[in-house]
């Protein structure tokens, strides 16, 4: 058989498949629901469009026609990218063995999964939320919402992503690819979650650190639970106290047009709420070391994390939009010091391999 008759053959039998189908059925319904005649007209995008599309230097790389698309998966602010990758890339990491650097390979394949996950999940979320988006100051301008992209353009995008995405998934061994197609239901339906909880935070946490558990996969073609369930509790704490300070910067118009946050519900008890999902989150990580038989570098990685808890949690003003960007953009530095933890501990560090404890 052909190489290209066997990836056509993958390509049907995927897992994918049946869950981009079940996306693309929530979009539908959505879209069709009686709204489409009467936000989206017939006149061309840039008629439609009444917010202008921020300004970056997404503006001098791109023609003026990719620009929408290029917004609409958010490439002009990465740190989301970040916060999908440093997941996956520890579990690389964990998973390398003794004396070695991380799969050079893998990373590269798993960076280009979270950039094509993330501007999915962000297609999915404007999607579903482009009449909420109006009505909120941060995010009026975006694409769908500004009218500078229609709902069937976002689709579209949508499409081309999860396409995309599936061919990176190919390219890893077959229990990867029932664990990666195990997501997608949390990317399609986490959008809807701040309609219907006030932990929207604690969904993302399962969608966004799901790499956590698919990084080992990938190198091993099995799970040491042992492991990856307290690297995967962690990274969801993690994601609990930087999003819940992202939502911060939102709280006044979210109360206005009925939006739920963890922002809310935890209000004037923000901090203290944080500092245990924070506290906890370390504790995953010791867990987490402690089952791998760390030595002393990964430790040490995991108290320079710690500090920086300190440092966000303390100095922190919520009321302050700008510093709330700040404190949950700095969370890329919090998941390179865990995982520079990782790579100089089994670097230096001869322990048995992790398939060995498990």
């Amino acid at each position: 058989m052909s190489a290209s008759a066997m990836l056509h053959k993958q390509l049907l039998t995927s897992p994918w498949l049946n869950e981009i189908h079940k996306t693309f059925n929530l979009l539908k319904a959505h879209w069709s629901n009686g709204e489409r005649k009467r936000q989206f007209s017939t006149s061309s995008p840039k008629q439609r469009a009444s917010t202008p599309l921020p300004s970056s230097w997404l503006n001098h790389v791109l023609p003026d026609k990719l620009l929408p698309y290029a917004y609409l998966m958010r490439l002009d602010k990465p740190i989301g990218t970040w916060l999908l990758a440093w997941p996956c890339f520890w579990s690389i990491a964990i998973a390398a063995p003794s004396g070695s650097l991380p799969d050079l390979q893998l990373l590269a394949l798993f960076a280009t999964g979270s950039i094509l996950l993330r501007g999915a999940g962000c297609t999915i979320n404007d999607l579903w939320d482009r009449d909420l988006d109006r009505q909120v100051e941060r995010t009026k301008s975006r694409p769908i919402a500004s009218g500078a992209l229609s709902a069937p353009q976002g689709i579209g995008l949508l499409g081309l992503q999860l396409l995309l995405g599936l061919g990176v998934l190919l390219q890893l061994n077959d229990f990867s690819k029932v664990v990666g197609a195990a997501s997608l239901a949390l990317v399609a339906t986490y959008p809807l979650m701040k309609r219907i909880t006030f932990w929207p935070q604690a969904f993302l946490g399962l969608t966004f650190n799901w790499g956590a558990l698919l990084g080992y996969a990938a190198v091993h073609g099995s799970l040491a639970w042992p492991i990856v369930l307290p690297l995967y509790a962690h990274g969801i704490c993690w994601t609990l106290v930087y999003d819940t300070i992202y939502a911060h910067q939102d709280k006044d118009d979210d109360i206005v047009v009925g939006i739920k946050s963890t922002a809310l519900l935890f209000g004037e008890n923000t901090k203290a709420c944080l500092s245990g999902f924070a506290v906890s989150s370390i504790g995953f990580l010791g867990l987490t070391g402690y089952m791998m038989n760390a030595g002393v570098p990964y430790y040490a990685g995991v108290a320079a994390a710690a500090c920086h808890y300190t440092w966000q949690l303390t100095d922190v003003n919520l009321d302050s939009r700008q510093d709330c960007l700040a404190k949950f953009v700095s969370n890329k530095w919090f998941g390179a010091l865990v995982f520079t933890g990782i790579v100089a501990d089994k670097l230096v560090t001869q322990v048995p391999s992790v398939t060995e404890l498990c």
